[in-house]
């Protein structure tokens, strides 16, 4: 299989980890007006949306709870993505000619880590990220340049306190509090 789709799946089963693990679906999440769910909604119809304008069938939109919800949308994706042409195929994207694969492994794979974080705070868990998963963020950030801050993506960035750990520091970038 593509090693991009194996980065995309590897970040998606670290996003059902923290879903499997449940809880309070309507605490807040630290994306301000979502709750829990509306964190996985936002990474469901994302993705399906992404899928959909490269005509891509993942089916219809799942329903049930969170959790059933993530489950039955990620054994879709993982039916289209076991099409090699299909996640091979290129377009163009918001930075240039680019390819399904490469896009679920760095666009879709960077909102599954970030948005573990912000689902394991909202239910409770503390997630931490490995420095593997930060250096691709870090990597990521600076590649969104000025666009990580536009409509729908990252707030502002917010002051982290002198000594703050890397983590904190990255999502201080994103607009989060640690």
């Amino acid at each position: 299989m593509n090693t991009l789709i194996d980065d995309y799946l590897a970040n998606a089963d670290r996003f059902s980890a923290v879903v499997d693990a449940g809880g309070d679906w309507t605490a807040p999440s630290p994306c301000e007006g979502w709750t829990a769910r509306d964190v996985v909604d936002h990474v469901v119809d994302s993705q399906r949306d992404f899928l959909a304008r490269q005509d891509l069938d993942a089916g219809s939109r799942p329903t049930g709870d969170p959790q059933q919800l993530w489950r039955t949308h990620l054994d879709a994706v993982r039916r289209v993505v076991a099409d090699d042409a299909a996640v091979s195929a290129e377009y163009d994207g918001y930075f240039g000619r680019t390819s399904v694969a490469d896009t679920l492994a760095n666009f879709y794979g960077f909102d599954l880590v970030v948005h573990r974080w912000d689902l394991g705070r909202a239910l409770g868990r503390d997630v931490r990220w490995s420095e593997e998963e930060m250096e691709r963020l870090e990597k990521a950030v600076a590649g969104f340049g000025d666009a990580l801050y536009g409509e729908g993506v990252c707030r502002p960035a917010v002051d982290v306190p002198e000594g703050a750990d890397r983590q904190a520091r990255l999502l201080g970038i994103m607009g989060r509090r640690a």
